[in-house]
């Protein structure tokens, strides 16, 4: 890439790293993965508002997850499919954009960590205190629960939020952090801050309903009771095992320095 002068409030994002002749079926593949989210979590929100025998608190969350996975994959994939046929050196986004970018993704992930802690609480109603579940998991409660985890995911990480290349497919806070010459230490406390309190309670709150859980299925010797244990916890802890495989991934590879190819270099 030959030298050029860009504006200091555009970035580089570099996007998919695919080569031209495969930039095609890279965008049809991601093309099709974007239909699907959008079909699959629009149309089981349409299901679960029009079948009243489905209003109930465990299928009001996975509206919560469905409108989330809509919000997480709209912030992101689109930009990622109008980059696929651009060179990665021409890649560009306003620095507002990309702020803007990071805090959807990062309030995506806190609602999902949100949501699925109010899920595993719900499953411990369900199956630890079923005589007094009804009474607790109202619809009012489950409003309540659904704005409680939206307004607390959006305060922590909007209170959070050059070389000019972002080194990730999409724009975060990580990447912004590693752009900025100015003294972000503050930043970078709060930020770890942040990250260990979603983390840490939505791992400690799965951990300990599910312990309890275990501890009730143990003590009985009802198959029926443990069947169902089973079968509405198995679909939870799937999520959240990926939830928080792919968080930890993408916290692990910020930790690694950027390997660059050819021979442009950020300068």
């Amino acid at each position: 890439m030959e030298n050029q002068t860009l504006d200091l409030d555009v970035l580089i994002v570099e996007g998919l790293k695919v080569t031209p002749q495969s930039s095609v079926p890279a965008f049809i593949l991601l093309l099709l993965i974007y239909i699907f989210i959008m079909v699959s979590n629009i149309g089981l929100v349409v299901l679960i508002s029009t079948e009243c025998s489905l209003h109930q608190p465990m299928y009001l969350l996975f509206c919560n997850m469905s409108i989330n996975d809509v919000f997480g994959a709209s912030t992101i994939i689109p930009r990622i499919l109008s980059d696929v046929f651009i060179p990665m050196s021409q890649r560009l986004m306003s620095y507002n954009e990309c702020v803007i970018q990071a805090f959807c993704a990062h309030f995506h992930a806190g609602i999902a960590h949100a949501v699925l802690i109010i899920m595993a609480v719900d499953r411990y109603m369900a199956i630890c205190k079923p005589l007094h579940y009804a009474a607790i998991m109202t619809h009012r409660m489950v409003l309540g629960l659904s704005v409680w985890a939206w307004s607390i995911s959006f305060l922590l990480v909007g209170s959070s939020s050059a070389s000019v290349v972002i080194l990730n497919p999409f724009c975060d806070n990580a990447s912004l952090f590693k752009l900025s010459c100015e003294n972000i230490l503050i930043n970078h406390i709060y930020g770890l801050g942040i990250t260990v309190v979603i983390l840490g309670s939505s791992l400690c709150s799965v951990m300990l309903t599910y312990l309890r859980i275990a501890m009730v299925c143990l003590r009985s010797k009802n198959k029926a009771l443990n069947s169902k244990a089973l079968q509405t916890c198995a679909t939870h802890l799937a999520a959240y095992a990926i939830l928080l495989f792919s968080g930890c991934i993408i916290i692990i590879l910020h930790r690694f320095p950027p390997i660059y190819h050819g021979s442009w270099r950020p300068s």
